[in-house]
């Protein structure tokens, strides 16, 4: 049986993307799309700091950090067993590939 591709319309911190992903990773893509949002939006109002863009590589380098100490032992106990690190690396495949999807479709408009 095929995993057919999908196209999903999402929004990111009031930013519109469509996404394109298999059937079967629509969950854990919308969960993804969830997650960085709420992020984003946390430090989007923390107002330490402005624009989108710095915002999203803010919310990417924490978020990347948390994995990081999580694999490393680092980490708290909570934190460490709250991450599930190879549903971690799924989510974190599919959002790079949404991400640059959506990224090469908006830089189309430009």
């Amino acid at each position: 049986m095929q995993d057919p591709s999908i196209t999903l319309d999402v929004s990111i911190l009031g930013r519109d993307y469509r996404v394109a992903c298999r059937e079967s990773e629509r969950a854990e893509l919308l969960e993804a799309v969830q997650f960085v949002d709420r992020r984003m939006r946390e430090i989007r109002d923390s107002g330490k700091v402005n624009g989108a863009e710095r915002i999203a590589v803010m919310a990417g380098l924490n978020i990347a950090h948390e994995l990081l100490r999580s694999k490393s032992g680092n980490g708290s106990a909570a934190a460490a067993a709250s991450f599930d690190t190879s549903a971690i690396q799924r989510r974190i495949s599919a959002m790079q590939s949404a991400i640059d999807r959506a990224m090469a479709e908006q830089d189309k408009l430009f």
